[in-house]
């Protein structure tokens, strides 16, 4: 495939015309036109099915529910391009290696189970018996329980994520590695700590009532465009949209509407941010104890004149702990060390800091551009610090919201995709099976791979997802898989992860999309998610499998269960025969899942509740914890004084979702038809001798001995501050050392990776586009 490839600055905003223009091509380009404009009118709507993109929450009230890339993940998924047994035959494993990771997922879906043939070098068909009964084997002459990894994507159902961890603990292992380790796992654990839940405490409708949001370190213009619609409509209801991103965002300047015909045809568009600062990375924990120093200087201020101050002293009373400590962390903290650490003026903050005080409901919003630092967790403890000083929380307008990524990730974890499952879930699942689960530990992703890389994984089974790809470090990644007896992997599409196989067997089980009809024995089944706000909503695929062969991926780990286990202790083709069974063992064993079956049928789902948003917090002190975490001296104390001449993000394009690349443009970005480019500020590629164009090698700074580099990335001039750097991923995640993850969290740091930048001295070989 040959694309044209230039650079090309978009002068027009976020959506409108080159949203719906993007639509309609991606929807023509899947040779199932009409199947998918049936399928995107059906798209988060009741008795539809669910956006497999992101987990933003759905309104309800639109005429289309869906999003220039949720048409994307649509159109992606039900294609009628299939990936069979003949073009496995006509493809060796280490030919398609040498692909790119779009041209892999743009061969089309799978359909049928697949077995590795070493001595051939090419997958081959097997039967779905004869893969449950090669899995049951390896597993049996595993020396214990710990040597198998249970890793889950995001995009996994509510019922075979709850069905995978049963199996997992029936098993004897709390190894359940998955894509939020990699991602959020900060937003949890720093939630937990601060309110007691690892949740966000508002609902969606909280955007029509506030009177400022702000947004730290995300791109909802690509990432999660439905947001785009809830920050305008606050922005035309009056509230004010303070922006906190390293890089300029078209997304977050500028938003036409694609439903409104006006602002399609014509330059109309809402102005999304009213302020819009740019730290440079890492550097939102400063700017926040900045924003916080301002405050306590006017709440002393006003406290000395009518002795009420600007904080809200009765909630900080009645409802929260350890304030004096953070408070003098504050006092502590000088604004040289807060310019610095930010990238921002005092001056700046200042005016952020008023923006806040003078608004009454209060939404703080954030996603990985916080979560993948080392310091994250400290991070939005510092965040949900600013909003108990006000009482934000369990206000109507107000309060803290991570944005999740994947559709369910949030759903995986509330079903017990957990390494460090908690007592009572654990007390509940051994009660109602009469069996007891596991207790210690498991791995998260990056111990994973490290267990992998010691020779202590037999087998390793991936519920969805790319990890591979995913992961850090990318040739270690690849070197773990390979250390593995057997790899299993339930999939849509062929990807980066099943060409490298595990050193004994490795099979692909060919798996129904979230589009596709569910039939089991009982009849059509419908699945669970659970959004980015606490809401569970039924989803109900509509299309024809393009395969007899392919299975739910709830019936394929039914089958994987049912061969390894027998139905001793479950009944696990029961269960995949009807989910409504699932539904009622996920009630007996999870709070707020009562009548789980029946909520079902509400239009739009039900809300699961958030304590801390009524003021209960699961926390030691049974109040809403303060942190006093000092800043960070450097993002890379293990480098100590190495000079770092820039510091690299990782992030994706538009055409892009996760590790699925749907095309090779970066339309509001002004990037056609190529991936290997590296966004950087003007002045520092003139410093370095470099110009526009000119292609170089990156290379991470580390101190394990280990060369990390990638090489024949153009560079691209860009509005993003001095010494930082921006590329995609999975093209750079080589660069991230897995031994460069987050406190407390294990998240790769893929915000902030150390490197340097020579030109390239030779054209590089590159996979083909």
């Amino acid at each position: 495939m040959k694309f044209k490839r230039q650079i090309k600055p978009y002068r027009a905003a976020a959506g409108g015309w080159g949203s719906l223009e993007a639509t309609t091509r991606f929807v023509f380009d899947s040779k199932a036109a009409l199947k998918n404009m049936r399928n995107l009118m059906r798209m988060n709507k009741a008795r539809g099915f669910d956006c497999p993109g992101c987990a933003w929450g759905d309104d309800n009230k639109s005429t289309f529910s869906f999003c220039e890339n949720g048409a994307k993940a649509v159109t992606w998924e039900a294609t009628r391009r299939t990936v069979d047994p003949d073009f496995f035959a006509q493809h060796s494993v280490s030919r398609l290696y040498a692909e790119s990771d779009y041209f892999l997922e743009y061969q089309g879906r799978l359909t049928h189970p697949l077995s590795y043939n070493p001595d051939t070098d090419h997958y081959e068909p097997v039967s779905w018996e004869d893969a449950f009964t090669l899995i049951a084997q390896h597993i049996h002459a595993m020396d214990n329980p710990d040597q198998i990894e249970l890793y889950t994507s995001g995009r996994a159902s509510n019922e075979a994520s709850w069905l995978y961890q049963l199996f997992g603990r029936m098993l004897g292992t709390n190894n359940f590695p998955d894509c939020s380790n990699m991602c959020h796992e900060a937003s949890g654990t720093g939630l937990k700590r601060s309110i007691g839940v690892g949740k966000g405490t508002i609902r969606l409708d909280d955007f029509e009532s506030a009177d400022a949001i702000f947004v730290f370190g995300q791109n909802p213009g690509t990432n999660h465009p439905r947001m785009l619609h809830s920050l305008r409509h606050a922005a035309e209801h009056g509230a004010s949209i303070v922006t906190f991103n390293t890089l300029r965002e078209r997304g977050l300047e500028r938003f036409a509407d694609p439903q409104n015909p006006l602002e399609v045809v014509t330059p109309m568009a809402g102005k999304i941010s009213s302020s819009y600062y740019q730290p440079r990375l890492g550097g939102d924990m400063a700017a926040v104890r900045g924003m916080v120093k301002a405050l306590l200087e006017e709440h002393r201020r006003q406290l000395a004149l009518d002795g009420e101050g600007i904080f809200d002293t009765q909630f900080i009373r009645e409802h929260t702990h350890g304030v004096d400590a953070y408070l003098a962390a504050v006092d502590a903290t000088g604004w040289e060390a807060i310019t610095a650490g930010s990238g921002l003026s005092e001056e700046e903050l200042r005016q952020a800091a008023a923006i806040y005080q003078h608004s009454e409901r209060v939404i703080c919003t954030w996603a990985m551009g916080i979560t993948q630092h080392k310091h994250s967790v400290d991070t939005v403890r510092e965040i949900a610090n600013l909003q108990l000083l006000f009482g934000q929380l369990g206000k109507k307008g107000a309060g803290l919201c991570p944005v999740r990524g994947h559709s369910n990730v949030q759903g995986n974890r509330t079903m017990g995709i957990d390494e460090k499952p908690g007592a009572p879930f654990l007390d509940a699942l051994g009660t109602h099976f009469g069996f007891e689960p596991p207790r210690r530990a498991g791995h998260n992703t990056v111990e994973a791979i490290e267990a992998m890389l010691r020779d202590e994984i037999r087998v390793l089974i991936t519920l969805g997802g790319n990890l591979a790809a995913a992961a850090p470090d990318s040739p270690r990644t690849e070197e773990a898989l390979q250390r593995c007896g057997l790899t299993v992997h339930i999939s849509t599409k062929l990807n980066r992860t099943h060409l490298v196989p595990g050193y004994e067997n490795s099979l692909i089980l060919p798996t129904l999309g979230r589009t596709e009809r569910d039939m089991q024995r009982t009849g059509s089944q419908f699945i669970t998610v659970e959004d980015s706000f606490s809401m569970v909503h039924a989803s109900e695929g509509i299309g024809i499998p393009l395969s007899e062969h392919q299975r739910s991926e709830t019936a394929i780990v039914a089958g994987i269960a049912n061969a390894v286990l027998g139905r001793e202790k479950a009944n696990w083709q029961g269960m995949a025969d009807d989910y409504s069974v699932i539904r009622d063992h996920i009630a007996a064993t999870l709070p707020g899942f009562d009548d789980f079956n029946q909520k079902c049928e509400q239009p739009g789902g039900f809300y699961l509740g958030n304590a801390a948003a009524r003021h209960v917090f699961a926390t030691p002190s049974g109040k809403a914890e303060f942190s006093a975490a000092p800043l960070p001296d450097t993002l890379f104390p293990q480098l100590g004084n190495t000079t770092v001449p820039f510091v690299l993000q990782t992030l994706r394009s538009h055409d892009q979702y996760n590790t699925t690349i749907y095309g090779l443009d970066d339309r509001y970005r002004g990037v056609y038809g190529q991936r290997r480019v590296v966004f950087i500020h003007p002045e520092d590629m003139a410093e370095q001798g470099m110009r526009e164009g000119d292609k170089v090698d990156i290379e991470t700074l580390w101190n394990d001995g280990i060369t990390r580099q990638v090489e024949g990335f153009v560079l691209v001039p860009y509005n993003i501050p001095r010494g930082n750097l921006a590329a995609y991923y999975p093209e750079t995640n080589p660069l991230v050392p897995l031994s460069s993850f987050g406190d407390d969290s294990g998240t790769p740091t893929s915000k902030s990776i150390p490197v340097k930048l020579s030109l390239t001295r030779q054209q590089p070989s590159l996979r083909i586009a």
